[in-house]
């Protein structure tokens, strides 16, 4: 974004509501599909993406006074930075309290399909239920370094010259790790 997104971030630090309001309709779906694909079912069988991206936005809200801005891109880091953090700090918060969350899981989060129940019939939300568990799938398997490069350019929405910056490559470098990141992803999904 540019001056319009700064203009944002001092309006929120001045308490502006408005401001707050649309920094939030900004990033939430991008924190949402970020969320869904990092945290993993086992943590998502515990708690919605809804509200581990609540905790994020709140953690953001109260530290925002102390938030230099430096432009979009570093507006993005930290953002996912306080979201990579939140999602270490649920998996801690239960192993500390000797749940296991893998035993503990429900077997599935529905919970976002759920939204959907009035405009498709079960068997539709069954097959969406299931696409989504191919995607996420073949997704976590990707490389760490093949998965970031997708967050970054197709959830987060960062220009390849953003992302490049991100992950210190060159912009050639990461548009063919982009190409291979995808071509690999398909070849799972086929």
């Amino acid at each position: 974004m540019d001056d319009s997104e700064e203009a944002l971030v001092r309006g929120a630090t001045h308490g502006d509501a408005v401001a707050v309001q649309e920094l939030l309709v900004r990033y939430l779906p991008g924190l949402r599909g970020y969320l869904r694909l990092r945290a993993g079912p086992l943590l998502l069988d515990r708690e919605s993406c809804s509200d581990i991206a609540q905790s994020v936005c709140r953690e953001i809200l109260e530290n925002l006074e102390r938030f230099r801005y430096d432009g979009s891109v570093g507006f993005r880091r930290w953002l996912y930075t306080t979201a990579r953090r939140k999602i270490a700090d649920r998996y801690e918060y239960y192993r500390a309290k000797k749940r296991d969350i893998a035993r503990d899981g429900d077997g599935g989060d529905d919970r976002h399909l759920h939204s959907y129940a009035d405009f498709f019939t079960p068997s539709q939300q069954a097959e969406a239920r299931e696409e989504l568990d191919r995607v996420e799938g073949a997704f976590a398997q990707l490389s760490e370094e093949h998965q970031q490069v997708i967050l970054l350019t197709k959830v987060l929405g960062l220009s390849r010259a953003e992302a490049a910056e991100e992950m210190g490559r060159s912009e050639g470098a990461l548009r063919a790790l982009l190409f291979r990141a995808l071509a690999t992803l398909s070849e799972m999904l086929d």
